[in-house]
């Protein structure tokens, strides 16, 4: 029989005991997060599951449904539209994304020392991502007009006869483009102000000392240190620009006659789905788009640690 030392506490648990005992948290977790699992569930991956199933079936105008095999899916690729959307997607995505370089100049000036106002300069070029997009589209219709816009009353001083920017199919996809950048360069500067932030001043101060001009220093310290916000913006640029649609549909118009030629895949999808009724293959064009900004994504993780400074 061992005897235990007046004041010793009791003997440790071993490793097998210690896990018996706090491996099981009880049911109290799994109550926390049931609200958020049971909204992903019915919102999100339900969704999901029935735009997989309607994909393979052929709707009426009237209801009722039958299976069709993969006849959507070879349908929508043999489909002309498909790809010239895709296109207009691309061009507009290629458009908006010009507006990072420009979020991270224009942060790298608010985030100067001394610069006053800095933060009404923030909350002014923040508006225009909060606006109402329908608002913001009547606003930029009337500056694109042809005949008395603000586009075209500047262009004339320089002598230059301004197009009629959205009734053009060459001009309608790159003026709703530039409307999309102008409105979403306020996020893309607010996450990028907080990115820089977060370098160490004295970076700053010791390349000075060393010598290195501004520019020096917002090639070797800024821009390197800044990478992880700009992968942020850029996954978040991308996956919005992929999901056009409110902003192209308002500044167009429904009833425009370049809107064929201009039109956006989620604007394709609408057309399919809510104009021409035929659901199933409006089924199918979801899932494409679905597939393509996942593969886009999983690509910018792919390689993003061949430019993104993690340290």
């Amino acid at each position: 029989m061992t005897t235990v030392e007046r004041g010793s506490g009791p003997p440790p648990l071993s490793p097998a005991v210690r896990r018996r005992r706090f491996s099981g948290d009880g049911p109290w977790p799994w109550l926390f997060i049931a609200p958020l699992v049971l909204g992903i569930c019915v919102f999100y991956l339900w969704p999901i599951v029935q735009t997989v199933g309607t994909s393979f079936t052929e709707t009426g105008p009237f209801g009722g449904s039958a299976f069709s095999g993969v006849e959507n899916y070879v349908e929508l690729f043999t489909d002309p539209q498909l790809y010239r959307s895709l296109g207009n997607t691309l061009l507009y995505t290629g458009i908006v994304m010009l507006g990072i370089p420009i979020a991270v100049y224009l942060a790298s000036l608010l985030n100067l020392p001394g610069l006053r106002f800095a933060a009404v300069y923030r909350v002014l070029f923040f508006l225009p991502y909060v606006a109402m997009p329908t608002a913001v589209a009547m606003v930029w219709r009337m500056i694109f007009n042809g005949d008395f816009g603000l586009v075209n009353y500047g262009l004339g001083f320089l002598g230059i006869d301004g197009p009629y920017w959205i009734s053009t199919p060459i001009f309608a996809m790159v003026a709703v483009a530039v409307v999309g950048l102008w409105s979403s360069l306020g996020f893309s500067l607010i996450v990028l102000a907080a990115g820089l932030k977060n370098i160490p001043p004295e970076l700053y101060e010791a390349a000075e000392l060393d010598g290195a001009s501004r520019w020096g220093q917002f090639r070797n310290i800024t821009v390197p240190l800044l990478s992880p916000s700009v992968f942020f913006v850029t996954i978040v640029t991308v996956i919005s620009s992929f999901q056009l649609f409110d902003l192209l549909y308002a500044i167009l118009g429904s009833s425009n006659p370049v809107l064929p030629k201009s039109m956006s895949l989620v604007y394709f999808f609408y057309r399919e789905g809510f104009v021409n009724n035929d659901k199933g293959f409006a089924a199918a064009i979801a899932m494409v788009i679905l597939l393509i900004i996942g593969v886009v994504t999983l690509l910018q993780f792919r390689f993003q640690k061949k430019w993104v400074q993690s340290d």
